[in-house]
């Protein structure tokens, strides 16, 4: 994959961990009013996990965070599997999963960026 590309790929997964590592009150406020469904998101944090990998192939990435991110994925490999219907909003609180993905991101951005505490990215580009 092309060096622009590659960079893409990176601000995404950033982006996308970052809100992941957020509050459950900063998620929420993220959210607004958007109708997010739950399959969808497990669906994306699965595609950022699988994209991350390669990343790291490619340099990318810090090899420290698949570990992570390797985590993450297995947690919502589990979580896929049961039929999901609901909006995340309404997950966030309930399902122990979110808590778990949650402090995941963080140990991953605290590897990759030195930090989990990221502003949040604009509701449009995560």
């Amino acid at each position: 994959m092309s060096d622009l590309g590659d960079a893409h790929l990176r601000s995404w997964a950033l982006r996308f961990m970052t809100l992941l590592a957020a509050g459950p009150e900063d998620q929420l406020a993220w959210l607004g009013e958007q109708a997010v469904g739950t399959a969808s998101v497990v669906e994306e944090v699965l595609l950022l996990c699988r994209t991350w990998e390669g990343l790291v192939e490619r340099g990318v990435g810090e090899p420290a965070t698949l570990s992570a991110a390797r985590a993450m994925g297995r947690r919502l490999a589990h979580f896929a599997d049961a039929p999901h219907t609901g909006l995340w909003a309404d997950e966030l609180a309930a399902e122990p999963v979110w808590g778990d993905v949650r402090s995941l991101a963080r140990q991953f951005l605290l590897t990759e960026l030195g930090d989990w505490r990221q502003p949040l990215p604009r509701a449009d580009t995560a």
